[in-house]
């Protein structure tokens, strides 16, 4: 994905809410089905990052990419931002 694109993406989940949230129990499976569910449906979301998760942001990000074959377009705090 490109520059420009991610520019794109990046201004449009600013209107977005947050849909799906992970706890502490990390990535799990029916966190993943849902994720896939949501991104097949809208294509961009959001998700928030619980204090409780105990993995690093950016990796719990890079996970929640894999585990839906998405693409991560930016982790800013406790939020990351799928797209498919």
């Amino acid at each position: 994905m490109d520059a420009k694109n991610i520019r794109r993406l990046k201004k449009e989940a600013q209107a977005l809410k947050v849909t799906l949230h992970v706890g502490k129990d990390g990535v799990t499976e029916e966190l993943a089905t849902e994720l896939t569910r949501q991104l097949k449906k809208s294509g961009l979301v959001k998700v928030r990052l619980r204090p409780s998760v105990e993995t690093d942001r950016d990796e719990a990000g890079r996970e929640l990419a894999q585990v839906s074959s998405s693409t991560l377009v930016e982790v800013r705090g406790r939020t990351a931002v799928l797209s498919r």
